[in-house]
């Protein structure tokens, strides 16, 4: 009953206690409470219930039960981190019980050995625990025991056995009324889906399991720590730390200290993640501390890797950092444990920047053996060992051929995780491989494969599997909640009011929003075709040319493709150029205040400073016709249109090749709808609107002061050959998914235009900030139309700078009239700028404007 009505069972025991009870009754009742403070309660008093439980057994001349307390005993002292102790009363009430208890009690030992990471004793315990609990017909503690085996089977990397376990375990707990253990053995699929790939659906079990223990009015620590642990893994790092953070504070005070050392560990683990080496440091050996005191070495030893880890993040390499890493990989080696093969590759990195090269080939041989593992991250390692072995060994296609099933392995575990973005450690280490491929192919591979190659660092970089999120009805109501509160707080700060306890509610709404998301078994939209460069060269007509930039080894490096052949050259350093766009993007800033006419020629050396930087030579071979150009994932802020040779150009900008691609296949909507949407809070009356919507006369216009409501404007959007979203807009770098638009009830997310049926085949967005969407400090607006080319946006104009309002209004009207007599954006866009030539603010502006995408 403790279990399962854990209230009502603390109850009665105190009434036994409270009748004048025999020894045993007395033993009995006392252990109850003991177990209830152990797992619901203080510490402290639970092993004074189960010292007491124990003399009491003793006197009433009950081997077995004597022999049960001492092993409850025995798992509240390993929690309490008195390992010796707890393992010593364990192992007493193993050779005190008899029979059927004697299996109760090995399952007791078998959970302190899991919780100590002792997996292969407590594996044996439990093997021997089940046939003899089944014989006896024990159907309770047969699934507590199975449950546990499925737990231990997941710590060593079983996956699969341990989902069988389960499954059975559930089946068991369904015929039995025992609520905590079947919110126990929820829990654990959930962590079986975890280790299995689907983030998901962990997320959904573990939720399922909070509500069944939030009916018993508990609060499981076990919980947090796997939700952390799952929110790391989806790449939420800071919202892993958040929880661990809570978690730690809610039980500081008779928490068990086992516990505590986990939410440590878990904590430190997200810490690193977002690249807060100094938090890192002191929660990894705060944990560190506690499992060396508790003496769990296999807990330990993780808490000592991610110690070390931070330790190198912060820039601390050392001969002895190396020694560490490397007693820390052997041992996880000599664990069996599934981090080896990461603890070993980071080893052999350590090593490799300290030049100890035989000693990374020995870790790095070990790590390149996990290459054949069933988890696609563990295989990435594996390949990613490899390839770093044969660069060591100046084997160039064997480093190819590593980096490319790498990429493979991560692009399977892309697969599984739903809507939620890769973990940030494979995102940079698919970039990193994709980037030593780029190497090599530059000195020994020819134009044509640094092309294929530039084209997997950038779908790594920039890209995760376009999604279309199916319908959550509670998800929905979450965000219309969220839009009426950010609404609320928007008109409470325009008024001078204080907003606090607002701002409280909308980030409340924020993280249940983001968990739902997450949450989240998303429709994955791909067509199937793959980019080459045969594909690309029969796309290019001869008065098309497309250049794809990238940088390798600090130099900027330029792919001229068209007229049937790849070029490769090369340009300026890249760290020359980054520091002259942002000298630009500061200038042009500067240019829309009054005094532009005399800023205009520096602003005219600028450009051709970084023309020279970016393009070189190649400048002088791109002939005069279309232009796409594909820039560095590291140079997209790029204000194009400003460099000399480029200025008269039709000229757009992709993601990628293969971005551009698939934009050229997008077919248009049938017939010609435009959708004319104007936000709230716009300076003047939008003079430019109303000549927009005669110029358009069927057009669909959505404005703030009538209906322009998030989901008016979505019944809009969807399927509209032309949009034009002239709106207020925030890019939220903390938090991706909240970057929005603003419409009269809140904010139009980038959630939100996931779910239209079709995206706009056109879209203009002449308020640049609207469009900063960049998951990973890539650049907003190309992820925005990453995005969207898969749910059928084939082209985008928006600007990448501040632009006055006159401009805006002057540059919009041309291009629509542009775009109404048939021209492209990219044809329409170069007309609208050179009809603003006559004015410097007015080119300035002009400058800002980029057409992204292929339409």
């Amino acid at each position: 009953m403790v279990f399962a009505a854990p209230d009502e069972a603390l109850a009665k025991a105190k009434r036994v206690l409270d009748a004048d009870p025999t020894p045993l009754e007395a033993s009995v009742a006392h252990e109850v409470l003991g177990i209830w403070h152990r797992d619901f309660g203080d510490m402290r008093l639970a092993l004074k219930h189960l010292r007491r439980a124990r003399d009491l057994a003793a006197r009433s001349e009950t081997p077995d039960r004597e022999a049960d307390i001492l092993s409850a005993l025995g798992v509240a002292l390993v929690h309490d981190g008195r390992t010796q102790q707890g393992l010593a009363a364990l192992d007493q009430g193993v050779r005190c019980a008899t029979g059927h208890v004697r299996a109760r009690v090995l399952y007791r030992r078998a959970y302190a050995g899991w919780v100590l990471g002792h997996h292969k004793a407590a594996l044996a315990d439990i093997r021997r625990a089940v046939p003899a609990l089944r014989q006896a017909e024990d159907v309770i503690w047969t699934a507590r025991a199975v449950t546990l085996r499925a737990t231990i089977h997941l710590a060593t990397g079983a996956v699969d056995r341990a989902d069988a376990d389960l499954t059975a375990a559930v089946a068991l707990w369904d015929s039995t009324g025992q609520s905590h253990d079947k919110a126990d053995a929820i829990e654990s699929r959930g962590l079986a889906a975890f280790r299995s790939g689907d983030i998901p659906g962990a997320l959904q079990l573990l939720d399922e399991a909070e509500e069944h223990y939030a009916r018993l009015g508990i609060s499981a620590v076990t919980l947090s720590i796997r939700r952390c642990e799952v929110l790391t893994a989806a790449g939420l790092a800071r919202e892993a730390l958040a929880e661990a953070d809570v978690a730690l504070a809610a039980h500081e005070t008779g928490a068990q200290p086992a516990r505590k050392a986990e939410l440590l560990l878990v904590a430190a683990r997200a810490a690193r993640l977002v690249n807060d080496p100094l938090t890192a440091i002191a929660r990894a050996t705060a944990a560190v501390e506690l499992f060396a005191d508790q003496r769990r070495t296999w807990w330990e030893t993780h808490a000592r890797l991610v110690l070390i880890d931070a330790q190198f993040l912060a820039g601390h390499i050392t001969n002895q950092l190396a020694a560490d890493a490397a007693a820390v990989a052997d041992r996880l080696a000599g664990l069996d444990a599934p981090a080896a093969p990461d603890a070993s590759l980071f080893a052999a990195r350590i090593a490799l920047e300290l030049g100890r090269n035989a000693e990374a080939e020995r870790h790095l041989a070990r790590a390149a053996h996990s290459r054949d593992n069933a988890s696609a991250l563990t295989r990435m390692t594996g390949w990613t060992a490899q390839a770093l072995r044969a660069r060591t060994a100046r084997r160039h296609r064997a480093v190819l051929d590593a980096c490319r099933r790498a990429l493979n392995a991560f692009d399977d575990h892309r697969t599984t995780r739903g809507a939620l973005e890769s973990p940030g450690q494979a995102i940079s280490r698919g970039e990193e491989l994709a980037l030593l491929a780029q190497n090599i192919s530059l000195t020994s591979g020819g134009p044509r494969r640094l092309l294929m190659w530039s084209e997997r660092q950038r779908d790594t970089a920039l890209f995760a599997p376009p999604i279309r999120p199916p319908t959550d009805p509670l998800l929905q109501r979450t965000l219309t909640a969220f839009r009426e509160i950010t609404a609320r707080a928007e008109e409470a700060r325009m008024a001078g009011r204080r907003v606090s306890a607002l701002e409280r509610d909308q980030q409340r709404l924020e993280r249940e929003i983001g968990v739902r998301i997450r949450k989240l078994r998303s429709v994955t939209l791909d067509d199937g075709s793959r980019f080459t460069p045969d594909r690309l060269l029969a796309e290019l007509d001869d008065t098309t040319c497309l250049v794809a930039s990238l940088v390798i080894d600090g130099r900027i490096h330029l792919l001229v493709c068209g007229r049937g052949e790849i070029r490769h050259t090369q340009a300026g350093l890249f760290a020359e150029a980054e520091l002259e766009v942002e000298q630009i993007q500061a200038l042009l800033r500067r240019m829309t205040y009054p005094g532009a006419e005399e800023r205009l020629p520096l602003a005219e050396e600028c450009g051709r400073r970084l023309e020279r930087l970016l393009l070189g030579q190649a400048a002088d071979h791109l002939g005069d016709g279309q232009l796409v150009i594909v820039p560095p994932v590291q140079l997209h802020g790029v204000p194009w249109p400003m460099l000399p040779s480029l200025r008269d150009r039709v000229l757009s900008v992709a993601p990628s090749a293969g971005a551009w691609l698939a934009a050229r296949r997008i077919e248009p909507p049938v017939g010609r709808r435009v959708v004319l949407v104007r936000g709230p809070g716009l300076a003047g009356v939008g003079v430019e609107g109303r000549r927009l919507a005669q110029q358009h006369q069927d057009a669909v216009v959505v404005e703030s002061r009538k209906d322009a409501s998030v989901q008016q404007v979505l019944k809009a959007l969807d399927g509209a050959a032309l949009a034009h979203i002239s709106a207020h807009g925030q890019f939220r770098s903390d938090s991706p998914l909240f970057s929005s638009v603003r419409m009269a009830d809140g904010p139009l997310l980038f959630h939100d235009l996931q779910r239209l049926g079709r995206s706009p085949y056109r879209l203009i967005l002449p308020r640049g900030s609207a469009a900063r969407m960049s998951p990973r400090g890539t650049d907003e607006v190309l992820a925005v139309v990453a995005a969207l080319l898969p749910l059928g946006t084939a082209g985008v104009v928006t600007s990448q700078g501040p632009v006055t309002d006159t401009a805006e209004a002057l540059l919009t009207m041309a291009l629509h009239e542009g775009l109404a007599t048939g021209l492209s954006l990219a044809e329409a866009l170069r007309d609208a700028r050179a009809a603003l030539a006559s004015d410097a603010a007015l080119t300035a502006s002009g400058w800002a404007f980029t057409a992204y995408g292929g339409a």
